[in-house]
């Protein structure tokens, strides 16, 4: 036993070690970042509520539901669909005080998130949603200056659940050219004037994000014109876009 000679250790080199060592403080130092995140967002997020609060909430709702069939059942003025074909739609109000039927009625029309904008074509299956979630938006009819300053300062577009800026031709032309859409312009033009190919243009575009105005919303749910925020502006929405483009 005492005649047997000692195992040599296997060499690492000192580059080995030390990139182990610079590996292993890399993680370190990922994981306490990552732990001090999720201590950070639990903190932030962990809100203990009172049960009156939870009451108030739930009859919040369902007086918004109450609400809504209310508005339903209103007659609507045959105005609203001569004036014009386009509509501009901006989500301004909606938390906790929304029925789950709102919600779902606001998602239909893309507009998860408050101050957000779609384009639609005015109809009368679209003018009842908008009636019934009406204390929830303001909208009306955008100008071609308007279409065209949305388009390019916020136009996005989603492909394969990625975002990408409306700058290249050449990813317009990959998704509408069959519709003889290839550039930035045509796509103006086909929202502006409605044309035959509008609906896959709009489903092209993402819901446009807008910043939120500085004293333009009064945070009122009464409609536009009796001096609150929501509902139809006619030509004023276009006031309303240039301060949240």
């Amino acid at each position: 036993m005492a005649d047997e000679e000692p195992k040599q250790l296997d060499y690492v080199s000192e580059i080995v070690l030390k990139k182990r060592k610079n590996n292993e403080d890399w993680a370190i130092r990922r994981r306490e970042q990552l732990e001090q995140r999720v201590k950070k967002s639990k903190s932030d997020n962990f809100v203990i509520k009172k049960p009156e609060q939870f009451i108030r909430e739930y009859r919040d709702r369902e007086a918004d539901l109450i609400k809504m069939k209310h508005r339903s059942k209103r007659p609507r003025k045959a105005s609203d669909l001569s004036q014009s074909k386009l509509l501009f739609i901006i989500r301004i109000q909606g938390k906790s005080d929304m029925h789950p039927q709102t919600r779902k009625l606001l998602y239909s029309l893309r507009l998860r998130r408050m101050f957000t904008g779609v384009f639609v074509k005015a109809n009368d299956r679209i003018l009842d949603v908008l009636q019934k979630v009406e204390p929830y938006v303001t909208y009306g009819y955008p100008n071609l200056k308007s279409v065209n300053e949305l388009i390019y300062k916020k136009g996005l577009a989603k492909i394969n659940k990625q975002l990408y800026p409306l700058t290249d031709n050449n990813i317009i032309e990959q998704a509408l050219g069959e519709h003889k859409i290839i550039c930035i312009e045509d796509i103006v033009n086909e929202i502006a004037n409605v044309g035959p190919h509008f609906k896959d243009v709009c489903n092209y575009l993402c819901p446009f994000n807008l910043n939120k105005p500085e004293k333009a919303l009064q945070g009122k749910k009464k409609p536009f014109r009796d001096g609150g925020d929501s509902g139809n502006r006619e030509d004023q929405i276009n006031e309303l876009i240039s301060k949240m483009n």
